[in-house]
């Protein structure tokens, strides 16, 4: 991890955390919401996972908040254990079980991930959120704000469900967005802030003059609690049911969160990391104790569990955000505006916040990113567009899954499927082959190896060579040995062995030489643990 202090780029950390603040408002809500849960326990979850993950992350871009991927999860479990406080506990207990993989060092699970199915959980996150926010760009707020896929029902509805109020708002929010930055003399002032102020000031235009253009309904502007004095704002907060600590069934559904929210994290600060202009690695298991931390307070306090959200961490990036200042900022002035000036939030239309999101969306999603994963060959655009589709049709983490089991498919076809074909007129009696093993030999390489042995020349010197080698996997030692013992001498080939250990216990026999000098005019085969190349004289399919 490169360390960057918190202060190097305040301008633009304070400018996108105010960008992100806008768009955690409506989705801190809306998951809460969804989740059967008091509303305002969305906006603990993101005071928390702003100001406390937020200071003690090791990741400097990524953003945390409810997110929409434990939904259903949390909605279950609230249904199951029969009461919100019981829950809580669940959740306080949650991310104690993630403080615990976090000394674990569980989190070095996100190495495992390739980077197209990461590069397809972002392309497909930027096509949902894209898809998700065109009904509120329209003026049609009654889909769910916090549906991970999408359906066709709710595009069809938004076509009869057009408002054009909305419209002109989205469309001058996105222009603000695209082109303010590049007026030299304003663009000190945040883009986002002026597309808001500017939506309000039109909606305000639109009511103010009685048109037909003017958003009055509540279902189409911000909706946050009003409390009316001190004590009905401590009412918003709720304790953990303590005494529900014995409850098997509250260290299940502890367990549950605890995994699910532990895999999210990892995959959205490893997609966060591909996104840092600044190319930074986050320490997973630090990222893993920083939300039990988190998932600990919000539960006791009454807030929902928490993640790393990539839709909140790369609006952060796109914004300008380059230190861990813009989350904690964002958490800040959700507490802050959640806590004094929550009518002032409530005159936000949602269409300008969808037209923050469908730039971020885009940005995810653009043509370029399909064209780089194609030039990359099928065994990488493949199980990247299975992860887009996938997720898309699915959710986050069944699409991930998804992709995963596809990328690995496509590696083990690499692997067991022969790579060339090999010309045996190129060679001619009495040539010497050099077969060099690379440094670890896997199960992996067995067809290879095997094909490659059976297409020798018959009468040649062939020397296989695993000097560099470290590990050579059980099954390709007996396919050496069955070509030393007894496939060579049908052919008359001799066989060179250098390299092996004593452990390997390949035997010396009348036609195998151990550590001879090679000849004059070796041809080499190279193998991996991806792939078998034959250099110079082998040719590929």
């Amino acid at each position: 991890m490169n360390k960057t202090s918190p202060f190097s780029n305040v301008k633009g950390d304070l400018s996108a955390g105010l960008v992100v603040f806008l768009i955690a408002v409506p989705l801190c809500l809306g998951i809460a919401l969804a989740s059967g849960a008091p509303l305002f326990s969305g906006m603990i979850a993101g005071i928390v996972g702003g100001i406390v993950i937020g200071s003690l992350s090791g990741s400097n871009l990524s953003v945390s908040g409810p997110a929409a991927g434990l939904t259903t999860i949390v909605l279950a479990a609230i249904g199951s254990l029969g009461s919100f406080p019981v829950f809580l506990m669940a959740v306080v207990l949650a991310g104690g079980l993630q403080i615990l993989l976090g000394l674990a060092r569980a989190g070095t699970i996100a190495s495992y991930f390739p980077s197209n199915v990461i590069t397809g959980m972002l392309t497909a996150i930027g096509i949902t959120i894209v898809l998700k926010q065109i009904p509120h760009a329209f003026g049609y707020d009654k889909t769910a704000e916090v549906d991970e896929g999408f359906t066709v029902q709710a595009l069809i509805d938004t076509a009869s469900n057009i408002h054009p109020g909305a419209i002109i708002i989205t469309v001058v929010s996105i222009l603000i967005l695209l082109y303010w930055n590049k007026i030299p003399v304003v663009k000190a002032v945040p883009a986002a802030l002026v597309a808001v102020l500017s939506a309000i000031a039109i909606n305000a235009l639109f009511i103010a003059t009685g048109s037909s253009l003017a958003i009055v309904s509540q279902e189409h502007l911000v909706t946050l609690p009003i409390a009316t004095d001190f004590n009905s704002f401590l009412g918003l907060f709720t304790l953990p049911d303590f005494s529900s600590l014995t409850n098997g069934a509250v260290w299940m559904s502890a367990a549950t969160i605890a995994a699910v929210a532990s895999i999210e994290t990892l995959l959205n600060v490893e997609a966060t990391d591909k996104l840092d202009p600044m190319k930074r690695h986050s320490p997973p298991n630090r990222e893993l104790m920083a939300q039990g931390v988190g998932n600990v307070i919000s539960g006791m306090i009454g807030g929902l569990p928490i993640t790393s959200v990539i839709v909140r961490s790369s609006a952060n990036i796109n914004s300008g955000g380059r230190t861990k200042l813009s989350s904690i900022t964002h958490g800040t002035l959700l507490l802050v505006c959640a806590t004094f000036i929550p009518f002032l939030l409530n005159l936000i239309p949602l269409a300008t916040l969808a037209a923050v999101l469908l730039v971020t969306g885009y940005k995810l999603c653009k043509i370029s990113v399909f064209k780089q994963m194609f030039a990359r060959g099928k065994y990488q655009w493949v199980p990247f567009i299975v992860t887009v589709v996938a997720i898309i049709a699915t959710n986050l983490l069944v699409g991930v899954a998804i992709g995963l089991a596809v990328s690995v498919i496509a590696i083990l076809r690499g692997n067991l499927k022969s790579p060339y074909f090999f010309h045996k007129e190129k060679y001619r009696t009495g040539d010497f082959i050099k077969l060099e093993l690379a440094q670890e030999v896997s199960f992996l390489n067995k067809a290879n190896i095997l094909l490659t042995l059976d297409h020798l020349p018959a009468e040649s010197t062939v020397e296989i060579d695993a000097s560099k080698t470290v590990y050579i996997d059980q099954d390709v030692l007996d396919i050496i040995r069955e070509f030393t013992q007894i496939k060579a001498p049908q052919n008359k080939i001799k066989v060179i062995l250098k390299g092996f250990k004593e452990a390997y216990k390949i035997s010396n026999t009348d036609h195998l030489f151990l550590d001879k000098p090679s000849s004059e005019r070796p041809v080499s085969v190279v193998t991996n643990g991806t792939h078998t190349e034959l250099l110079k004289e082998l040719q590929y399919n």
